[in-house]
């Protein structure tokens, strides 16, 4: 397991979080002057690409959906890049990635989850996760999650079953689904009670918006 510590001077924060989604697994998490970049879609991707300048970009998987990391720079504001397992600290801020296996596209590869603690929240973020059973590690460490990031839509990563099952065992406070279509979005909403459920532009919370909330899936309209 690698483990990296980038220390770039304390930051301080203070407003909420703001999570927005650009679809497939791509999302920006902001929080002041701070950004977060989670699997932007690259070059020979089908997916539509969302450029913004980022601190760190995360990428769970080496695959044109989720590496297009250029994307993540703007000008002279180049992203820390994050691939793989290991222990991170940059700019304050903590990762921790954890290897699953995967076959999306169709070949053996490496997904990795990541844990990101981030001004007293903690993010789960589970890539394109192809299996609800996760490796003794990631069960033993991911624990008391704030807002889990879940695929839902089947085929190369969870099925709306298999993935509302996991987040039931992992018990975030927030659930906000990813990697789907209008047939497995319905679906998975089906599966968690909520269809009532309708797309925000973003989501902006502070840690005491989540006292008391269990599993509440915020879907996110791209």
């Amino acid at each position: 397991m690698s483990i990296c510590i980038v220390n770039t001077g304390k930051i301080c924060y203070n407003e909420g979080m703001v999570i927005s989604y650009a679809g497939g697994e791509c999302f920006k998490v902001s929080q002041g002057d701070f950004t977060l970049s989670f699997n932007p879609p690259g070059k020979g991707s089908g997916l539509a690409s969302a450029k913004f300048g980022a601190d760190i970009a995360l990428v769970s998987l080496d695959h044109a959906d989720f590496n297009g990391v250029e994307n993540a720079a703007f000008g002279e504001r180049q992203p820390f890049v994050i691939q793989g397992p290991g222990e991170y600290e940059v700019k304050n801020t903590a990762v921790r990635g954890f290897a699953t296996p995967s076959k999306y596209g169709g070949k053996e590869k490496i997904n990795t989850i990541y844990s990101v603690s981030l001004e007293g929240m903690n993010l789960c973020f589970l890539g394109a996760l192809g299996s609800a059973e996760l490796p003794a590690e990631a069960k033993q460490e991911l624990d008391d999650i704030d807002v889990l990031f879940l695929p839902v839509g089947g085929s190369d990563v969870l099925g709306h079953a298999a993935a509302y099952k996991l987040a039931v065992q992992l018990g975030p406070k927030v659930i906000i689904p990813m990697h789907y279509d209008a047939g497995s979005l319905k679906a998975f909403l089906k599966e968690a009670g909520a269809e009532g459920a309708k797309p925000e532009e973003k989501l902006t919370i502070k840690k005491k918006d989540l006292e008391g909330k269990e599993a509440e899936v915020v879907v996110l309209s791209a």
